[in-house]
């Protein structure tokens, strides 16, 4: 059995590359940091625009920023360090993409906890009058 898949992925790798397309670190890594990237925009975008507890609120942004700031940052070295331009295989559309969503992340998971730790207007406290 084992064999026989292992026969099975050796074929699709070798078809892959015989069509130009090999998914190596070049390509992986900031793929995985653009999804990180895409999660944290996701994530800011929920604590912003859903109205819930502030202490969910909250932590969905924080994680928004970190995961947001993660994304830029893999994206970022990967996009400095990258040998070549766009279109040679070496992941520079990724890092890039990886960069703006991450920081789009950031943005609006910020805009979520400024916004959870405003206070509330005393004229909408419900006051008696």
């Amino acid at each position: 059995m084992s064999a026989s898949l292992l026969a099975a992925t050796d074929a699709v790798h070798h078809w892959a590359a015989a069509g130009g397309y090999t998914l190596g670190t070049g390509r992986t890594v900031p793929s995985v940091a653009a999804v990180v990237g895409l999660i944290s925009a996701v994530g800011g975008w929920l604590a912003l625009a859903r109205p819930g507890r502030v202490g969910n609120r909250r932590r969905v942004a924080g994680a928004a920023v970190v995961a947001g700031l993660l994304g830029a940052a893999v994206g970022g070295v990967h996009a400095a360090t990258a040998a070549g331009g766009l279109g040679t295989g070496n992941g520079l559309a990724g890092a890039v993409i990886a960069v703006v969503v991450g920081l789009v992340g950031v943005v609006l998971g910020g805009l979520a906890l400024a916004r959870s730790r405003r206070p509330v207007p005393p004229s909408t406290r419900g006051s008696a009058g």
